[in-house]
């Protein structure tokens, strides 16, 4: 069997697994419905994935680090990445499913977004309750990825 062939076989045979791409407003529309994913951080090679909740505006994705202590790995690691990567996704099935991979820089918010990250959050955003209400906080610190790229892949059943 000649190579392609071989490749061929495999596309079908794979193809259940492998999705379709989503366009840009299909893409933008998960966005927006969703309210919480992975970012993923580097630091000098040392990678760092944590869940959050996020506010996307279609051109950013906002989000909200707590920070219970005086430091914080997220700020830490965030203030040292050049390139953001943030995962969102929805899994009903092994053949019915949706990801979008989100890439940019990310930054502090400036003092004059506090009210569109608060509007934003507001929008889509989970707020799940991992704190005690008797932990102290020290800090609330905002962030924003402006998105650089997008893409998006979707299986359904």
């Amino acid at each position: 069997m000649e190579r392609d062939d071989e490749l061929s076989i495999m596309d079908d045979e794979y193809s259940s697994f492998r999705g379709n791409r989503m366009d840009e407003a299909d893409v933008d529309e998960f966005l927006r419905s969703q309210g919480v994913g992975v970012l993923s951080l580097a630091d000098d090679g040392e990678a760092y994935g944590v869940p959050l909740s996020f506010g996307y505006d279609g051109e950013r994705l906002y989000f909200v680090y707590l920070r219970p202590e005086e430091t914080s790995k997220k700020e830490a690691f965030a203030a040292e990445t050049q390139r953001a990567s943030f995962t969102c996704f929805d899994a009903a099935g092994k053949h019915d499913w949706r990801s979008v991979v989100v890439e940019g820089s990310i930054r502090p918010i400036a003092d004059d977004e506090w009210s569109t990250l608060s509007e934003t959050m507001a929008e889509n955003a989970w707020f799940p309750s991992l704190f005690s209400e008797v932990e102290p906080m020290q800090d609330i610190l905002g962030w924003v990825l402006d998105i650089e790229s997008a893409t998006g892949l979707r299986n359904r059943a």
